[in-house]
Order: C-alpha cells, then structure tokens, then sequence
C-alpha cells in the first residue's frame, strides 16, 4: 500500500483513459463545467415535474393554461439559480481529501435564490412562477442538486483514482497514519518524508494530490509562499490534529482514515468569491456616484485654486500578483515634493504640503481618484493598501510572507487602516491584512467601508 521512502521516483502507473469530447473541452475553456449544465436540467425538470404534480392533486391549481408561458419563465429561474449558485461558490474546485458538508450551503443558497425571485416578482408584479411551485421547490431543490454533487464526486473518484497522500513526519508517526489510511479506499499513500524541505519538489516525485503533516515543525517553512503555490495547483495540505492542539480552540476538525485533521490553507479568494467581490464594488460605486462624483469635482476645484496645475499625483504602486499600476490621488504636495529627498514616507506635519490642503490627506479626500482605479479593475474598494516599489522590496526582505498580501487587488481602505494607525508597523499592518484574507466576507467588506466613514469623519485615519 504504502511507497518507500528509499524509492522517491516511482509513480502511479499510468492509465488509460478516454480521450475528452471536444465540445467539452471547449465548455471547460469557457469555465462552463458539465455541472453547470446538469444543475440547470435538474431546476428546469423540478419545476416542471412539481408543477404537473400540483395540477394533478390541486383541482383549483390554474397553471395549466399557462404551461406554454412557464417554458420561458422557468428558463429564466433556472439562470437565476445558477447565477446565485455561481456567486455561492458551488462550482469552485471542491477539496477531495476533507470534503465539507455542502447541505446546508445548497439550502441557504436554494432559499436565497427562491426569495430573489419572489422579490422581484413581487417588484415587477407578475410571478415568473407559481408562488406554491416556487415553495415546493425550496423544499426539494437542494435534494436534487445533492445528488448531481453525489453523482459528480464518483464519477471523478472513478476517473482520476483514488487520492494520493504524501506524509511528512518520523517514521514512527508516518506508519501509525499509513496503517490508519489502509483502512480506506478513498486515500492511498504515496510516499513518506521526514520534513517539508523540497516539499514542491516531491510533491511532484510522488506525484501526490495531497501532503498530510503529522507534526507541526513544517508550518514555517510552508507559511511564506509554499502554501499558497501548492493550493493554487490544487493540492491540498493537512494537519494532524495532536491533542495538545484542543487549546488552540479549533472549530473545524475534519477527519481523514479516522484521524482528525484540519485543513491547511493560504486563504486564496476562490473565483466565485472574487467575482462576489468585483461585483460588490460595481455597485458600490454605482449607489455612492451621487454623493462622490459632486465631492471629486468640489476636491478638483479645490486643489486647482490653491496648488494650480497638475490636479492629480500619479504614483507607481504594487499591484494584485505583484503588478504594477498607476495609482491617483489628488495632489496636496509640491511638484518637486522628492526630487532630492526620494520616494519617502509622509510625515503627521509634512512641510511638503501645501498649505491649506492638509486636512483633504487627513480626511482622505485626496484618495477620491481612486475610484477610477477601482472602476478600471485596478484597486478594490476594501483591501490591503498598495505599497510603493521599493517599499515592498525592502518588507519583503525583513518580513517573510509580505508578498501573501497582494493575492487580491490592493484596496482604498482595509483592516490595517481602521484598526491600525498610518505609523503601524508594516508587519502589525501585515497581520491585519492576513486576517482580513482569512476572514472574508461580504459582511466584513460592509463593515469596514462603514468603520472607515465613521474614521474619516472623526479625522483619526
């Protein structure tokens, strides 16, 4: 069952397998999976089929005579479910190894698409569908869409075999897990090491799916950067649960061969919670264009009487993946504010302001043309703020895993500003803006740009 250690090349062996259809091949390019498609057959039926069974036990039930007209409206309910499944990420890559319990998300977002419908079907004044369809579906729909995950998760077990597991620990705990593991079917493992040096390397050599750490020694050197490349290759890394480990309060416990283990991860948005989080600032920006277009023209008109021209300082900044991007600001400065002292850091009582401008930096006024960097897909409105350049090469070097910061858009606001201060140091900053990473929410984006109105009014940023 297990592969030794002393034999570090040898491989699964290979399989034939059938060549792919070329539409599908072409559905998976454009993002569209074959799950796509069965869910939005499996809405269209049930409608359907618990509208028939509605006419059959309710004799007053007059959807009969607007069968014909259901053809399209389904249709368009069907779309609104997929889209809302979409944005609730059920169609982001799902774990093998420790699969989270996915019932409870398929009813939540089941309810929330049904209450979007009824909304606005109630806005519009015409029901797409029959308000008692619409409730008897609610109720059977996450059954249906289960068993199409059910269906999905065998016949990719059945294609791509069973999970390949790297250890890494002593010998000693490598061949109590290997025995554990031996108990299942799911899982093989593919090979045993000592420690996570090379752990990319051999993960590669073993060709493993999933690297289980039986001791906790190896989370440093995974922190900066490790992590996060073997997640995005979609390997997934897990942690023996000691019991020692209780206090540390962990709520997530999963379990793999009977042992209990949590799951490693970099906190990377997955796709469907940064298009979640694109489309939040869209409308964000189109809701607050009342109140913020006034505000930049009054600002520009401002710093044209007392600074003149130009209005806007642009400055090179860090960017989402380490990109780099033209950030704006309106200017408060003098025009030659670093030509001989260089890029530095403003100061509380900067001399190089001008004067009667210093209060738009305090209130951050001056970060309105940033707006136009979040429109153009640039910036976020929440997130870590961009650094210059040189600025990230130097943290970088003193802080390790100050890169992890930039997996997402840079913000105009985040957690390092409304619960730091502007002289925090940059690795307090960095603790903030992980946490931001591994906590995000929607509610906690809502939170933040509302903290930072109430700071900007208070003058403390």
């Amino acid at each position: 069952m297990t592969v030794p250690a002393s034999d570090p090349q040898r491989r699964p062996p290979k399989t034939r397998t059938r060549p792919r259809l070329t539409v599908v091949r072409a559905m998976n390019r454009r993002g569209i999976r074959l799950l796509h498609v069965a869910d939005l057959l499996i809405v269209y039926g049930l409608l359907f089929a618990i509208t028939a069974v509605m006419i059959q036990v309710r004799p007053g039930f007059n959807a009969a005579s607007h069968l014909s007209r259901y053809v399209w409206s389904y249709g368009i309910v069907a779309i609104i479910h997929l889209a809302v499944f979409s944005f609730g990420g059920l169609y982001d890559r799902e774990r093998r190894l420790v699969v989270p319990p996915s019932a409870s998300r398929l009813i939540t977002l089941v309810w929330l698409a049904s209450l979007m419908i009824g909304v606005t079907s109630w806005l519009l004044g015409e029901f797409l569908i029959p308000r008692s369809v619409l409730l008897a579906y609610a109720i059977v729909g996450p059954v249906g869409l289960w068993i199409t995950r059910a269906v999905s998760r065998r016949l990719r077990e059945r294609n791509a075999g069973p999970a390949r597991v790297l250890l890494i620990g002593s010998a000693e705990a490598c061949l109590r897990a290997a025995e554990h593991l031996g108990q299942t079917t799911a899982v093989v493992v593919a090979g045993q090491v000592r420690g996570t040096d090379d752990l990319e390397q051999r993960v590669d050599r073993y060709a493993a799916t999933g690297v289980l750490l039986l001791d906790g020694t190896g989370l440093s050197d995974l922190y900066a950067d490790a992590l996060s490349r073997l997640e995005l290759r979609g390997v997934e890394t897990l942690q023996l649960v000691r019991p020692h480990d209780s206090l540390l309060g962990l709520r997530t416990v999963g379990e793999i061969g009977g042992m209990p283990v949590v799951s490693l991860s970099a906190h990377i948005l997955t796709g469907s919670q940064q298009r979640l989080k694109r489309w939040m600032d869209v409308i964000v920006l189109v809701l607050t264009a009342p109140l913020t277009i006034p505000l930049m023209i009054f600002t520009g008109v401002l710093v044209a009487v007392r600074a003149g021209g130009p209005l806007l300082f642009v400055q090179h900044r860090v960017g989402r993946d380490g990109a780099p991007f033209r950030m704006l600001k309106f200017r408060t400065m003098r025009r030659d504010a670093e030509r001989f002292s260089g890029p530095v850091q403003a100061t509380t009582d900067d001399p190089r302001i001008i004067r009667g401008l210093g209060w738009l930096r305090s209130t951050r006024l001056d970060e309105l043309p940033q707006l136009i960097n979040v429109l153009a897909g640039q910036m976020t409105i929440v997130g870590p703020r961009p650094e210059r350049p040189e600025e990230m090469a130097e943290y970088e070097r003193l802080i390790p895993g100050y890169r992890r910061r930039h997996q997402i858009e840079p913000g105009i606001t985040g957690l390092a500003q409304v619960y730091g201060h502007y002289h925090t140091h940059p690795e307090f900053k960095l603790g903030h803006d992980l946490q931001y990473l591994a906590n995000w929410s929607p509610f906690l984006d809502i939170q933040i740009m509302l903290r930072t109105a109430w700071v900007i009014l208070a003058r403390r940023l």
